[in-house]
Parts: structure tokens; sequence; C-alpha cells
């Protein structure tokens, strides 16, 4: 008969494998399985205060361990799963009357959340984001969400892309700022969505570029990088230049217009592409 104590043992077992392990999804298929034996894939009335621990948690190691895989799709179905868990009072996680610890009351919810919002970001769903960031600030009932590292990373990520300011979102994204390994995931997507939109600044900002600052521009490792981008985008490389298509309806641009085009988008990452200049 399954048990408590079949599902704690799967979960040590989950513990102790290695981030890629090829025994996870089968382990993960098997805590499930047990959780539906146990009627705690979702949380009742009646469901005893340990086993809905042993069921966030369940539910919560998949979804870590799904965007480790790569997996937003698997993620988003585990993050989906524990909205009811995380709609429960802190109380439902105590044993006793007395007050549940901050583990028991909030287990991992900040940084599965946390990381929800960057897959929210990485997608480009703004009106996404912004209901989700609106309903925490709601339950925080003025708190702010400031001092939450996991909420408030994504949060100035998507700050300073709507401010153009892609150096700083560059940055944070490589530096030591991310809260965990599980966020370091999203970075590379992050940085394909700012050379996109850098790309298309860009293209209405300028005639031409040099492949050598177009290679800083876009923060891409080698001109040959450069090159195979611009073919992507059907740019006109020659001579050591990339060439912009006019927009649709453009009569040639003259200095002023260009440099009125480009704006504070360019400006600062034309700034940030200077300084890797004195780095490369």
């Amino acid at each position: 008969m399954t048990s408590e104590s079949d599902l704690s043992h799967i979960l040590a077992q989950l513990s102790s494998l290695p981030p890629h392990s090829t025994q996870t999804a089968s382990l993960l298929s098997k805590a499930k399985l047990t959780l539906l034996h146990l009627n705690a894939l979702i949380p009742g009335p009646d469901t005893p205060a340990s086993l809905l621990l042993l069921a966030r948690r369940t539910l919560e190691t998949g979804a870590l361990i799904s965007i480790r895989n790569q997996n937003p799709d698997a993620f988003t179905r585990y993050y989906q799963q524990l909205q009811p868990f995380y709609e429960l009072p802190p109380s439902s996680y105590s044993a006793s009357s007395s007050k549940p610890s901050e583990e028991e009351a909030a287990g991992q919810r900040s940084k599965v959340t946390g990381l929800y919002l960057l897959l929210l970001l990485t997608k480009g769903d703004y009106a996404g984001f912004h209901t989700l960031l609106e309903g925490l600030e709601v339950q925080a009932m003025g708190e702010g969400l400031e001092g939450d590292v996991f909420i408030r990373y994504p949060v100035m990520l998507e700050q300073w892309l709507m401010e153009g300011q892609y150096d700083r979102v560059w940055g944070a994204v490589k530096g030591k700022g991310v809260p965990s390994e599980e966020f370091a995931v999203f970075s590379e997507v992050l940085v394909v969505t700012i050379r996109s939109e850098i790309a298309s600044c860009s293209e209405k900002a300028y005639p031409s570029l040099p492949v050598p600052n177009a290679k800083n521009l876009l923060f891409l490792d080698s001109e040959g990088s450069v090159v195979k981008f611009a073919q992507e985008r059907d740019w006109v490389v020659k001579d050591g230049r990339i060439y912009f298509p006019l927009q649709q309806g453009q009569d040639v641009r003259t200095e002023k217009e260009i440099l009125v085009a480009s704006g504070q988008v360019i400006e600062n990452t034309i700034g940030y592409a200077r300084e890797l200049e004195t780095i490369v």
C-alpha cells in the first residue's frame, strides 16, 4: 500500500541525483503517481499537513528540474499544478496549532513564481507578466516585493528592457546577480531577445554599420557570427559593412533623421559596446 514514506523516499532519491540525470523523469512520474494514489495531487480540506508539504515539494522539484532541462512547457504545467497549494493559508502546512515555520508556509513559491515571471518575459508576454505581478503586489498587502530577490530580478529586467537599457540586462544575466542556477538557464534566451530588439532598432536608425561595431552592438562572439546573423535577417554584407534595407515607403535617410531615429535605445547599447571594445 502506498504511503507518505514511499513519497519521502522517492524525493530523497531525486535530491541525491545530479541535475541532468536520466533517472529524474521516471522518478518524477513515480512521485506524481504516488500523489495520485494518496489523493493529494490536488489539495483537499482533509489532506494532512505532512502530505501537503510532500505534495508541494514534489511539484516544486518537478518545476525546477524542468527548468534545468530547458523544458518550459513542463515547467508551466508544474507551475499551474502548484497554484492550489500556494493559495492555501500558511496554517494548512502546520501539523499542530503552532505557527508554521517560514519554510513550511512558503516552500519555494518565491523562486518558482520568479522563474515563471522570467519565462513570461522571454516569451514577450508583457500582459501576463504585469497581471501576475499585480496579483503578487495585492497578496503582499502593501509590504512590497523589493526584498524578494527572486521576484525583484525579473522585475528589474523587464523595466530595463522597456527602457531600452539592454546593457544593464546583459550585465545582469551574465553577472553574479543571477539569483540561482535555474534563472541562469534563461540567460541565452534573454540575450536572443535583446539582440532581436537591437537589430530592429538598428534597421530603423542606421543605413549601415561596420561589421566590428555590429559585433559588439549585437553581443556576438565573432565577425563570422555577425555575417550569419545578417544573412538570417536579409541584411547585405559588403566591404566590411552591414547595409540595412529601407523600411517600406521610406526614403533615403538624412544624417539628422538617423540621429533622431536612433534615440536612447541605441545610445545606451553603443555605450556598452564601446566598453566591450576596451575589454576584447
